[in-house]
């Protein structure tokens, strides 16, 4: 009798809907392949899969699980040939595909086991398998859809897989029972208890797993939002210390311009020229760089030149900064600080000091306040999700920068666009004025 069940199931049912269940993944995180790759790869594991499922359909119990988990090796290599993140990340996308394919089969095979007698011909049976495949499908695209804007949510820990890991083997252990021990009492005794038993543990199980998904979520949000909110304020506060250091700097050059003026009595001219000119010369060091129109700004920019002079970096400065007027100190402090910061992280590592370039403008267009950063960029930019991904180690803690300034341009109904061309990074912020 179990023999008879077990093989109820149609193998190639299985590996199609495992074959379908990591596809989707390809439209929804980072690629390692183009199409045509990709394609290729759909096809030969498919092929692969429907072979070794079938050889091993009248395996005995024992040996079915080993051949179970090469099956499911098998998806994993495949997963992690067409998508570009780690291999921690690969394995939880195997849990969630694998899951996602064994309720598809089994939703799918007890429908047809109940309606089989309705079914006339193998086409019916086909357009049931495609159309239950496809609704199970957009399901989970709709799922993730909300879950994968940000890529963190895949640099998972282990200490944060494993509970994902425990899901889906007690689902697969708990919805296969039957199929494998026959007397216990979470066993069913009938084909339509053992089929409806284990739709309805895969089903519970998947609802878990994306229970669990959004959890992490979540918190991944959270901690997002707590790290961007204290990287505004200590850009405010940057500013705030800076300012303070510029008026109490503009008030001695106010008053240094006035003991000049009593310089003048001196009676030696040659002394009170050589005076004149060293004290002139001071001045200069003291005087404010940057006069864009907008006090907030000239102090950012002025904080970043003498980091800029040291590495020997050229930067250049178009602004209105009258435009900005309507934006409040901190948002300004946020938008510029950090491109700036990324611009100037960017250039600095450069041999070449004629490659240190940096560009800064602020202007009109039609009803946005346009303002570009670009700065040189020799090497390869990964954008994904319209962010660009961080070169630096810890990409779970990095990369709060670019998001912040987005945060912030979307208080203001504006938008952020990145993007690299001619070896020049381009950061574009449009707010509407």
């Amino acid at each position: 009798m179990q023999q008879e069940i077990y093989h109820d199931i149609p193998r190639i049912y299985t590996a199609i809907a495992e074959c379908l269940a990591c596809a989707i993944y390809y439209w929804l995180l980072p690629r390692r392949r183009r199409f045509p790759a990709f394609a290729a790869a759909t096809a030969v594991f498919l092929f692969l899969d429907i072979f070794w499922l079938d050889l091993t359909g009248g395996v005995n119990t024992v040996f079915w699980f080993p051949c179970m988990f090469i099956a499911i090796g098998g998806m994993y290599v495949y997963l992690f040939f067409i998508l570009k993140i780690s291999a921690a990340s690969c394995f939880y996308t195997l849990l969630k595909t694998f899951m996602i394919a064994e309720f598809m089969a089994a939703f799918e095979w007890q429908l047809e086991f109940f309606y089989g007698s309705s079914l006339a011909g193998k086409w019916t049976a086909f357009l049931l398998v495609a159309a239950v495949y496809a609704a199970v499908a957009a399901t989970v695209i709709l799922l993730e859809k909300g879950m994968t804007r940000d890529t963190g949510i895949y640099d998972l820990s282990a200490r944060e897989i494993w509970p994902a890991a425990l899901i889906v083997v007690s689902a697969f252990l708990m919805s296969n029972l039957s199929f494998v021990l026959r007397n216990t009492p979470f066993s069913g005794g009938m084909v339509t208890d053992i089929f409806t038993i284990r739709t309805l543990v895969d089903a519970i199980g998947l609802a878990c797993l994306y229970g669990f998904q959004s959890h992490l979520y979540e918190q991944h949000a959270e901690r997002e939002l707590s790290q961007i909110n204290a990287m505004l304020k200590a850009q405010y506060d940057h500013y705030r210390n800076y300012q303070e250091t510029i008026n109490l700097i503009n008030i001695k050059y106010h008053d240094l311009k006035h003991q000049l003026a009593g310089l003048t009595a001196e009676s030696d001219p040659q002394k009170r020229k050589e005076w004149l000119a060293s004290m002139n010369s001071e001045l200069e060091s003291y005087r404010p760089q940057t006069q864009t129109g907008n006090q907030v700004l000239d102090g950012i920019i002025d904080q970043k030149l003498p980091l800029m002079r040291q590495n020997k970096i050229r930067f250049t400065c178009v602004t209105d900064g009258a435009l900005l007027s309507f934006m409040h100190v901190t948002d300004i402090c946020t938008i510029f600080g950090n491109a700036l910061d990324n611009a100037i992280e960017s250039v600095i590592v450069l041999p070449d000091p004629d490659k240190r370039i940096v560009h800064l403008s602020v202007s009109a267009r039609k009803q946005f306040v346009c303002i570009e950063v670009d700065n040189y960029c020799d090497h390869p930019v990964k954008i994904v999700n319209g962010f660009p991904v961080t070169t630096k180690g810890d990409v779970r803690n990095h990369g709060f920068g670019v998001k912040s300034i987005a945060y912030t341009a979307e208080k203001y109904g504006g938008n952020v666009h990145f993007d690299v061309q001619d070896k020049n990074f381009e950061l574009k912020v449009l707010i509407p004025r």
